[in-house]
């Protein structure tokens, strides 16, 4: 135990004895909490079921996450499923305070008797004050203590990079609503960008392509298992089709039609394209030795689009550098925040909390 020279210093050491401490990846499709000791505990949809022009949460505060995900584009008139966060930061204030209440609460599992400390991930590009606006949520929905972490350097722990060495890393994070692109060295960005273009976007490009191309109109959710089961950035060994559903753009019915992998892959290269283009500017303002170490290194690949087919294959294509999927990709950033749990001290030259100004 790191000695405990102030009094607060004690104080602080005996609640944390009694609270159960987290860290979540509050991410504009999904939210992942893992806590201390535990690992993760929570992996739920980033929405919130409400009652139109009220902000009241239905079902008694319960229609969040997976089941408020089931009703977006479902609801009746007086209804509405919502995404609080937008692009990786918050959209609506409210709504998020009461999602992030519900899954600390939840991660408690009825021990409450002290409020938790909360490390939180974040777009390494917001701004202080969107910084403040997710500590005070946060704050709001319960939590004792809030730090943030800047995304790209949780996920590259939790994708087990050697972070903390004088040597570089490439980590590449394709979320919901950003891509975060770093490379690291001694637990800093020497540099990085955060482009919001990621899921929400090739979902967006299938959405467009079934319109244009077969007049179907879907949602975003029927986009989203298209890109999951025949979504791809590169060729494939052996292409894939799909039945679709989806309502007529022409005549106003429902009906359905054959898509295949073939398609879906050139809808999605624009945006898969920008991705890359993004990840070639930041290493291009690498410094030398930095991208000596990256030859060897290549570039880390974690975050629900890490998900798609062949992005390994069409990222090393572009860059012309090596290029892997990270361990369990769609956690590695929930992981990464577990880390930093397990001594605040030490990383808080890494993290930002709101007494830093």
């Amino acid at each position: 135990m790191a000695k405990l020279r102030r009094p607060q210093d004690w104080m602080q050491w005996l609640l944390g004895r009694f609270s159960v401490d987290m860290g979540i990846d509050l991410g504009t499709a999904n939210t992942l909490v893992c806590v201390r000791g535990r690992g993760i505990v929570i992996n739920e949809p980033s929405v919130v079921a409400v009652r139109k022009g009220t902000n009241e949460v239905l079902n008694n505060g319960m229609a969040v996450g997976a089941a408020a995900k089931a009703m977006l584009g479902k609801t009746p008139g007086k209804f509405e499923a919502i995404r609080p966060l937008r692009d990786g930061v918050i959209a609506d204030f409210e709504i998020t305070e009461k999602m992030l209440k519900y899954f600390i609460h939840k991660a408690q599992g009825g021990r409450s008797l002290v409020p938790p400390r909360v490390v939180i991930s974040v777009p390494i590009g917001i701004t202080a004050v969107e910084r403040r606006a997710v500590i005070q949520s946060a704050e709001r929905a319960g939590a004792r203590r809030v730090h943030l972490v800047d995304e790209p350097l949780a996920a590259a722990i939790g994708a087990g990079l050697p972070v903390t060495e004088p040597t570089g890393c490439l980590i590449v994070d394709i979320g919901g609503g950003t891509t975060e692109i770093a490379v690291l060295s001694l637990a800093e960005a020497v540099v990085a960008t955060s482009l919001r273009v990621a899921g929400d976007e090739l979902d967006e490009a299938i959405v467009n392509h079934l319109r244009r191309q077969h007049n179907l109109l879907i949602g975003d959710q029927t986009a989203e298992r298209i890109k999951m089961k025949i979504g791809s950035a590169a060729e494939l060994e052996q292409e894939l089709s799909m039945e679709v559903k989806g309502r007529d753009a022409i005549s106003g019915l429902p009906r359905d039609t054959e898509i295949n992998s073939i398609e879906i892959r050139e809808a999605l290269s624009e945006p898969v394209g920008q991705i890359c283009e993004a990840i070639r500017q930041v290493l291009e303002q690498a410094p030398p030795e930095i991208s000596a170490d990256l030859v060897d290194a290549g570039a880390t690949i974690v975050g629900g689009g890490a998900l798609l087919k062949g992005i390994d294959v069409a990222i090393s294509r572009h860059l012309g550098m090596s290029a892997r999927i990270g361990d369990d990709p769609l956690t590695a950033v929930s992981r990464g925040t577990g880390v930093f749990l397990e001594d605040l001290d030490l990383y808080s030259g890494v993290l930002f909390s709101d007494d830093e100004g």
